[in-house]
């Protein structure tokens, strides 16, 4: 009877129609616009409850939270640990240099941005200093402002449904595959995520730390290259 009742509502939102009309579901077309129509209500309606979040002190000095954004059928998933400057500014993320630096590698993948999904663990800034005006001023988000967030991100992969996750860097590692390990332990494994596992999930070095140490870049690159043979 719920099933009934949400498919009643989308079809009053949808198309106007009062009523369950089951031969609009004769055209396949169709049927994909009301998943996808689904899909992209249900991530607004998260991403308007992230704005006027207050679960964790983060809200207190963003500029703004950070959603998220691609594609909303994407296969690939790429998660980071949380916003930084640029990002808190734009509302977007990964668009400072460390951003910049995963367009060119999504690039190389033969792919565009808009193809994949990327987003966050934490949806606002983690700053040392509580300035948001400061640059150089991020930190990994802790323990209590990731349990008060886990629950979007969590989501976000429901709806979105990807076939893998790519988890950048080491938090967002430790979070969505269980394990204290370090990064460089884990990276380039395949792990079932936690909450569906016909989702997998493969660890990487952030795109902060290629910046920092230009030696990882051959490693990431073969972790892309995992990623690419698994939704070939």
């Amino acid at each position: 009877m719920n099933k009934i009742k949400a498919l009643l509502r989308l079809h009053k939102e949808v198309y106007n129609i009062d009523g369950l009309y089951l031969e609009i579901f004769k055209n396949v077309s169709v049927k994909d616009n009301i998943k996808e129509n689904n899909k992209q209500s249900s991530l607004n309606i998260l991403k308007e409850k992230i704005k006027n979040c207050k679960n964790c002190p983060l809200w207190e000095t963003r500029t703004n939270t950070v959603f998220g954004e691609g594609n909303i059928n994407a296969k690939i998933m790429f998660v980071g640990e949380g916003p930084g400057y640029e990002e808190d500014k734009q509302g977007k993320p990964f668009v400072g240099p460390a951003g910049e630096l995963l367009t060119k590698i999504i690039n190389a993948m033969s792919m565009k941005r808009e193809d994949i999904y990327i987003t966050n663990i934490v949806k606002c800034h983690p700053l040392r200093i509580p300035d948001p005006k400061l640059r150089n001023n991020d930190r990994p988000p802790n323990d209590e402002e990731i349990s008060k967030c886990i629950s979007y991100l969590e989501k976000q992969i429901e709806i979105v449904m990807p076939e893998i996750i790519c988890c950048l860097g080491a938090t967002a590692t430790k979070i969505l595959t269980k394990n204290d390990l370090r990064i460089s332990e884990l990276r380039g494994k395949i792990f079932d995520y936690y909450a569906n596992n016909k989702i997998k999930v493969l660890p990487t070095y952030h795109p902060a730390a290629l910046l920092r140490n230009p030696s990882l870049k051959p490693l990431v690159w073969k972790d892309m290259q995992l990623i690419m043979k698994l939704i070939s």
